[in-house]
This record gives structure tokens, C-alpha cells and sequence, in this order.
């Protein structure tokens, strides 16, 4: 009988130290990749920009063998197309390799990325294309394999510094946990465009309208009183219930495809009221169900 082959130094270190978080960072030029790479340097992560993605391999099987290294995040952008070629083939390797890791895409919706460059006189990476929109439109095809392929697609087109921080906090938490789904519930309102980063999206402008109610127009969902208000509806009552049974339908499909993180998005007309309501309670069912969940209202306080 053939013994089995010995551990290397390497495989041994690795198992025996804590998990490290290693999170990639791409995404649309102009979506705020050097942004994000501050807030995880705040939020205790080691930062390397523009690593070429056939080093990633070698460079986070490196990190989980190094004691000081727990936290890292490699920031990737578009200034060579060519090094998104073998990307998707280097995340594989990761997956082979057993390193917990999370790919985190930046997007934004097409006016915020030209208003953007216009407002830094930034040259786009890709502007040999034409003007900027056909610049942004090539490099949406070029990184859509890693737009799908990616766990957690922020949308930054509305999001300040510290809304930002607080959705890559949120985005990556327990790396080392794959199989524990976490979802983010974004509250919106329609006139303010659908979250471009949302895996499912619930239409709730079918529910009674406390806006219509002249003590309650002012407040949000998050008020007492216009809780009380749709919790005495019917309608109301049966919607959360068939939600609620629908998502718990949803997500272990979801999670036993691997996808570790999901974008739920809830709105109405203004996204102060109902989509608020609903979100902070399909939040709640989650976390009933040993689900970590966060609720973002997002245009609550326009």
C-alpha cells in the first residue's frame, strides 16, 4: 500500500492559522475601486493595487501563511484589458486552492460615471473608443464574465464616502464562512431609479400610501406611526407573508449555487414610506432565520 504523501510546510501553516479575508475589488473605472481601497485600509484591511491577476494565486496562498497578513484586499482595474483575460481562470485556481475570498464589483449607472470623469478632467482607460459613453459601453462588455462572476455588485452611484464603507463592511463580513448568505435589503424609490445592484427587486407601490396622510407624509417607515398605519392593513399583513415564504423558498437555492451575498431590492414612488416598512421586516424575518441582513434606505431622507 502507497503512503501518503507528506504535507508541505505550507499547507500545514495554512491550516493552521486564523482565515484570512482576501477580497478582490474591480469594477467600472470611475465607480470608486481607490475609494473602496481606503475604506478597507480603514476598515483594517492591507491594500495591494493593480496586482496582475496571474499573481493572485501565489500572492493569497502567500497571505494565509503569513501571521500578520489577516486582511487583504487586491484592487484591479481596466488599464490593460488584456489582465481580465485570465482573471476568471485565477479565481478558479483560488477556489481549488480552498482560500476563502470574495470578488466585490463597483458599479454606477452611466450619467454619475460621465459626470464623474467630467468633473476630475480624468482621462477614461479605454477613451481610444470615442467619447466617454463609448468608452464606459466597451468596458461594461469587457468586465460583464466578471460582473457575473462577482459575490457582491455595489452600486456607488448615490453612495457617500461613509455609505460606502459601511456596504464593504457589510459586503465582507464572513469571508471565511462561504456558505453563510448575507443579504443587503435596499429600500428605494422609483423616481429615483432602481438599484442597479439588485438581485431580486419587489414592486410595493400596490400598498396603502401613508404619504396621502397628511401627519404621516413627513415621516418614514421607521416611524412608529406609519408602522402602525400599514400594520392595520390586511393587504399589508398577506403581502409580508407571501414574501416571507417566497424567500425562504429563494435563498437556499441561491446559497446552494454558492452565492454568498444578495442585493433585495424594495420600492415605491419615493422610497420613504413603504419600501422601508417592508424592507426593515423582510430584514427582520432574515435575521429570524440566522440570516445576517442589513437594510439601506436609500432615498429615505430626498
Amino acid at each position: 500500500m502507497e503512503s501518503p504523501k507528506p504535507q508541505s510546510t505550507a499547507t500545514i501553516a495554512r491550516a493552521a492559522a486564523a482565515p484570512v479575508h482576501f477580497v478582490i475589488v474591480t469594477g467600472l473605472s470611475g465607480a470608486g475601486k481607490s475609494q473602496a481601497a481606503k475604506c478597507l485600509e480603514d476598515l483594517g484591511y492591507f491594500c495591494v493595487d493593480n496586482l496582475p491577476p496571474s499573481l493572485i494565486p501565489k500572492f493569497a496562498e502567500l497571505c494565509t501563511v503569513s501571521a500578520n497578513l489577516r486582511n487583504v484586499a487586491v484592487v484591479l482595474d481596466i488599464r490593460g484589458e488584456e489582465i481580465f483575460g485570465d482573471l476568471l481562470d485565477n479565481l478558479r485556481e483560488l477556489e481549488r486552492n480552498h482560500i476563502p475570498h470574495r470578488v466585490v464589483f463597483l458599479d454606477a449607472s452611466d450619467p454619475v460615471l460621465v459626470r464623474r470623469f467630467s468633473e476630475t478632467r480624468r482621462k477614461h482607460p479605454l477613451a481610444d473608443r470615442g467619447r466617454v459613453s463609448d468608452s464606459i459601453a466597451a468596458e461594461r462588455e469587457e468586465l460583464k464574465p466578471i460582473r457575473d462572476a462577482a459575490d457582491v455588485i455595489i452600486d456607488t452611484s448615490t453612495l457617500t464616502l461613509s455609505a460606502l464603507k459601511e456596504k464593504l463592511a457589510h459586503a465582507v463580513s464572513g469571508i471565511a464562512e462561504q456558505r453563510t448568505m448575507s443579504v443587503s435589503v435596499v429600500a428605494f424609490g422609483y423616481k429615483y431609479g432602481v438599484p442597479l445592484d439588485a438581485d431580486l427587486v419587489f414592486d410595493v407601490r400596490f400598498l396603502p400610501n401613508p404619504n396621502y396622510v397628511p401627519e404621516l407624509q413627513p415621516l418614514t417607515g421607521d416611524n412608529q406611526a406609519v408602522i402602525d398605519y400599514l400594520d392595520k392593513s390586511p393587504e399589508v399583513q398577506a403581502f409580508k407573508k407571501e414574501l416571507e415564504r417566497f424567500l425562504d423558498f429563494l435563498l437556499p437555492q441561491f446559497s446552494r449555487e454558492g452565492k454568498s451575498h444578495l442585493t433585495i431590492g424594495i420600492g415605491c414612488t419615493g422610497g420613504r414610506h413603504r419600501s422601508v416598512y417592508i424592507a426593515n421586516s423582510v430584514s427582520r424575518h432574515l435575521q429570524s432565520q440566522r440570516i445576517k441582513a442589513f437594510v439601506e434606505r436609500r432615498d429615505a431622507q430626498r
